[in-house]
């Protein structure tokens, strides 16, 4: 079937994920064209969100598409949603407004903690454990690597800033949230209107893959 026919899918994966975590979500292939987005590095550590997401959305080449994303990328989703024409986003384990944080993130915010992030000292030490560490903790660590392989220091302390400063969008587009119960870096008694995912935690992007590919087909159709 001729592109031009297909409704034009693009995935934008979670903070230093990559866009293997959509690896068990599958669309009919006969309606949808998917596409699966990595992050750039952004020019620096205090770039803006809405200019980084003008340099990120030069990557989406479909008219009118459906952006979906994840924590973070759900975020960013919103944010191109500002800059380009897009018919509807779904974003997972996310939020779609700053009234959404959590006490932890407003006050990580307002103290400013989120600049003394030790990401030096977090990749040092999962180095470590690989070396040391029991054959279940390097199970783990092989996991993690595969589906957070950015470490790097200066997008690290980007994006943590980026989504703790987020102002929120300012569109009227369709908008799906799908969230988990259990999600415990974005609890979800901050969350308001969205989908339940029975069990789901932050990370049921891949641990709840089937239920929430089932929302998606649902909302899309």
């Amino acid at each position: 079937m001729k592109t031009e026919n297909l409704t034009h899918v693009y995935f934008l994966p979670g903070m230093s994920a990559s866009s293997a975590i959509f690896e068990r979500i599958k669309l009919p292939t006969e309606k949808y064209k998917m596409h699966f987005l990595e992050w750039l590095m952004p020019l620096s550590k205090d770039e803006s969100l809405s200019d980084y997401a003008k340099r990120f959305a030069k990557q989406i080449t479909a008219a009118n598409p459906i952006l979906i994303g994840v924590s973070f990328g759900g975020i960013l989703a919103q944010e191109i949603a500002q800059i380009i024409p897009c018919k509807k986003i779904i974003i997972i384990s996310s939020i779609k407004s700053p009234t959404e944080y959590s006490f932890f993130f407003k006050t990580v915010k307002t103290t400013r903690l989120y600049k003394l992030y030790p990401v030096t000292f977090l990749n040092f030490l999962e180095q470590f454990l690989y070396k040391k560490g029991s054959s279940k903790i390097k199970n783990t660590l092989t996991v993690y690597r595969k589906f957070l392989p950015i470490r790097n220091k200066l997008y690290t302390q980007w994006a943590i800033r980026s989504f703790l400063l987020w102002k929120g969008s300012h569109n009227n587009l369709p908008l799906l949230h799908i969230h988990g119960n259990s999600d415990q870096i974005i609890p979800i008694k901050y969350i308001k209107n969205c989908e339940v995912i029975k069990n789901g935690t932050h990370a049921m992007i891949l641990t709840k893959s089937s239920s929430i590919e089932q929302y998606i087909l649902r909302y899309l159709a």
